[in-house]
């Protein structure tokens, strides 16, 4: 009186709804994918070409702020000139921002 009838599902009705149970996941992943991976892997990859592209003389920012000309450039280090004779010697991860030619006089 107060339980509803219980019928059985066949086999093929219950892998069809098990897939379509698993499709707003695999919709949301492809999602993440292109709103978060995608172009975090784009930033890094300009990240390391502008690290690559360094030479003597590039007016940059490292990722403390400081402001700086490039004196020196070796694998892995650059030497930033941030006054006149003083020099840093940082990462090159550390470098965040190539700034155009002459920002640092305009300072």
């Amino acid at each position: 009186m107060f339980i509803s009838n219980a019928y059985a599902q066949t086999a093929a009705a219950g892998a069809e709804s098990s897939l379509l149970s698993f499709l707003p996941i695999i919709l949301m992943f492809i999602v993440l994918y292109f709103l978060m991976i995608r172009p975090q892997m784009k930033r890094q990859k300009e990240q390391k070409a502008m690290m690559d592209a360094l030479a003597k003389g590039d007016e940059v920012i490292t990722a403390g702020g400081i402001v700086g000309k490039v004196s020196k450039v070796t694998e892995a280090y650059v030497t930033l000139e941030i006054a006149n004779g003083t020099e840093i010697i940082v990462q090159k991860a550390a470098v965040s921002t190539l700034l155009p030619k002459g920002t640092i006089k305009a300072l």
